[in-house]
This record gives structure tokens, sequence and C-alpha cells, in this order.
């Protein structure tokens, strides 16, 4: 694999399985890979970890119907990477500005855990997603993201350790790291709207900077 997306992949037999079962379930429902969304040459890349099965599974846009999607999108609204905060409907005329949205696995897993062979098997597109997209910043959600990001630009992940509001200088770019935003992580309090838009501030000085 080399291109940055392709709808009808069948790479990982599990996953592939899954989709067509919701195929056939929610006939309604977007249930193929998830194309990333915003900008083609972005100065931020937000890397998640999968599509939601009710989310961006549903609707084909990152982030869109998921719980997780209010935090970004607010987020990115109010640090100038979105034209508005967005809403479940992909058809909301949501843009984002010197932003793109993207996942380290493209296709919903079962219970919103996919296996390392699939995150491993997915690396390919956001590898080339990273190469053409030459992002200065990226911001990954969560220790899987982390690790793909590091993954698809050649370096071992033992050689920067995730930890919430981390960073790391990759060279190319330099990778902010983030709690996911998902609704266990904000519920629970492990991940706070004031902890979020901390990690903002910091790839916003570095911008300024």
């Amino acid at each position: 694999m080399s291109s940055l997306y392709d709808a009808n992949c069948r790479a990982c037999p599990r996953l592939a399985s899954f989709l067509d079962g919701v195929r056939r379930d929610r006939p309604d429902y977007f249930a193929h890979p998830v194309p990333p969304f915003g900008a083609t040459k972005p100065k931020l890349l937000v890397v998640g970890l999968a599509p939601g099965m009710h989310g961006a599974n549903r609707t084909g846009r990152p982030f869109t119907g998921d719980y997780a999607g209010i935090l970004l999108y607010q987020t990115l609204f109010k640090f100038g990477f979105a034209n508005m905060v967005g809403t479940a409907d992909p058809e909301d005329g949501l843009v984002l500005r010197n932003c793109r949205v993207t996942n380290a696995v493209k296709c919903l897993p079962p219970e919103n855990k996919p296996l390392p062979a699939e995150v491993k098997l997915c690396n390919d597109f956001l590898s080339a997603e990273i190469a053409s997209a030459k992002p200065r910043a990226i911001l990954a959600l969560g220790t899987v993201a982390h690790a793909a990001v590091l993954r698809a630009v050649g370096l071992k992940a033992s050689a920067f350790k995730f930890a919430h509001q981390a960073r790391h200088d990759l060279g190319s770019a330099v990778l902010f790291d983030s709690y996911h935003c998902s609704r266990y992580n904000t519920n629970t309090g492990r991940l706070t709207t004031v902890m979020f838009e901390a990690v903002f501030r910091d790839i916003e000085a570095f911008f300024a900077g």
C-alpha cells in the first residue's frame, strides 16, 4: 500500500468481514474505511485511533457523530483550525483550516479495539499521508496513535515515551501527545477541557515561535 486512502481496502480480513456485516445490518451507514478530513497541506495533523461504530463509521467523517468529536472540533474551532464547532451531520459545512484529521486505523474495529497487526497493516496509509501532507506538527490522541505516528515516520516508539502534553522533535515535524478525547477519558476526568486546551496552547506557541 502506498496511497493515502483506499475505500475498498480489505487488507485486514477481520476488519473487512466485520464491515461487511455492518453494511448488511445498517445499510444507511458509511461502513467503509474512513478517509481523512481537512486541508491537503495542513500545518497540524491530528491522528486518532479508529472510527467509532455510530460516529465516523456512520457518517464517513473522522470523529463526526462520536462523543469524542465534540471536544475535538470545539477545540479546533476555538484555536482557529475550524470555521465552526461542527455537528453530527457530515454535510454541516465544517471546514478545517491548516488542519487535517485522520486515524491510525481507517476501519471500524470490533469493540473499538484494533489488533496490533491491523494497526501495523494500516500504517502504510498513515505513512503516505504524513509524507504527502508534510505537517509541521502532529497531534497524537492516545498511545496507539502515538506509536502509529512514530512507525509511520520510521522511528522507534521506545525512544519517544507517550505522556499527556509531551512534545517530541521528530526532525521533519514535532509530535504532541494528548490523552484521547474519548467519552471514557472525559467522563472519568482523566482528560479535562483545560488539559486538552493546554496541548493546543503548546501547539499554538510552537507555530508562533
